[in-house]
Order: structure tokens, then sequence, then C-alpha cells
């Protein structure tokens, strides 16, 4: 499928994907696991750019979960370390492609410096009109929606008693303003979603491949765009072809 076929009205406006496989890829190769985390990043590069040349809307990846913290302490510690390290080179990049940078998920546990630079980032980006990219880091869809409850329950008081409603909980999640994935990528041959997203793809369509993250690229996600396209959309009502939605 080339170029033409995928672009435009044809493509899913907002795309997530739990990038998985990290560890796996690495162990193949007779790697430390963190090897794999480094290609998992330049992964995550060929990606961001792809979607962007696309025309996609939004990206969403899931980077690192709220579970992600029982992993081996070394590992986090050199995960959180790469994700500071790597921060501001690939904001600018993404920020020089016009893309706006977007940050998921619960900001304590995480360091000072790592805040600070998901800050700046979010500001410098802030006036870009290109691709949206949502870094999900420390984020739990569980923990997504406790928080928007107690958001909502802080602004709210006694309206909530009679006035609570779907719109409401989504002013106060973390994707607020943006339309909900169309398409939900899983990398690596895992069948499950992992608290992602919880609310928010409650309609999507669902993308598993065996392929691992850092193998997962620019050909795997048209073959994955190429599967949305021939879905089958109700949303609970009448048939709609995928595609015609996205006009």
């Amino acid at each position: 499928m080339g170029e033409a076929e995928v672009s435009g009205r044809q493509l899913p406006r907002h795309i997530a994907i739990i990038m998985d496989g990290n560890g796996r890829w690495a162990k193949q190769r007779r790697l430390p696991r963190t090897a794999g985390h480094q290609a998992g990043v330049k992964r995550a590069r060929e990606i961001i750019e792809e979607c962007g040349r696309l025309g996609v809307e939004i990206l969403t990846l899931y980077v690192f979960s709220t579970e992600n913290w029982r992993r081996p302490p070394e590992e986090v510690s050199f995960l959180m370390g790469l994700l500071e390290d790597s921060l501001l080179d690939e904001v600018e990049k993404m920020h020089r492609r016009g893309a706006r940078v977007r940050f998921l998920g619960l900001r304590e546990g995480l360091s000072p410096q790592l805040v600070a630079k998901m800050r700046a980032a979010e500001e410098k980006t802030a006036g870009n009109n290109g691709l949206n990219v949502n870094l999900a880091i420390n984020y739990g869809g569980r923990a997504e929606l406790v928080e928007a409850l107690r958001k909502a329950g802080e602004a709210h008081g006694e309206i909530l008693k009679t006035g609570f409603d779907e719109s409401l909980v989504e002013k106060y999640l973390d994707t607020a303003g943006q339309p909900d994935p169309d398409l939900v990528i899983r990398t690596s041959g895992e069948q499950r979603i992992s608290n992602f997203l919880l609310w928010q793809i409650a309609y999507a369509e669902l993308y598993f491949t065996p392929v691992l993250w850092p193998d997962f690229d620019r050909t795997e996600l048209t073959k994955a765009i190429a599967e949305y396209r021939r879905r089958r959309r109700r949303f609970g009502g009448v048939e709609s072809v995928a595609s015609k939605e996205n006009k």
C-alpha cells in the first residue's frame, strides 16, 4: 500500500501505541535490557516522524506506566535517566517538525529535573499545529480516572449529585480536548490493554502484532493502518466503514 493510500481521511485521527518488547528484543540478541530500551527510543522517533508525514492528528505513546516502578531498581533508574537525557533532544526534533508535545500521567514521583523538562517541552511546543504527540509517563488508566474524579469533585462539589455525566469526567482527563483513539496498537504479541487509556479506548480498534517494538518500523505501521481500514466500526449502532468516519 503506497503513501497515497494511507493519507487524509483514510487515516485514524488518533493512534495510541503500547510499545512492548524492548527487553525481549535485547534478550534475543544477547544484549542487556538497557540496549533494548535505547533501540526503543530510536523506533519511537521514527514512528513519530512517520505519523507526522502521513498526517495523523494525534499519536499517544505509552512510555512508562505506574506499574513499571515494580521493575528492578537499576532498570527503572536507567529508564528515568534515558527519558531525562533524551527528552530535550527529541523535543527539539519534534519542535522543528511542528509537533506539539503533551505529557499524560502523574508527575508526583518523577524527579524535579525530569518534570521541569516536561513542562518546558509543553511550553515550547504549545503553539505548534502539526502532529500532537502525547507521551504517557508514570501513567495508569485507573489512576487517571481517580484523579479526574477528584478534580471534578473539588471543582463542582454539589453539582455532582445531579449533573454528573461523561462530559464532566472527560473534562478532567489527561487527554481533555482531544478525540479518543481510533486505533490502539500493541507490539510483542501480548493481547491486553495493561491499564492504558481505559476510558478513551472504549470504542477503539485494537491491533495486536507479534513484532517487538524496536522492530516496529514504518512498514509495520502501514500494516496496522491497513488493517484498521478494513474494520467495520459500529459504536453500538449501525455499521460504518472506518475510513468514512475520518472524513
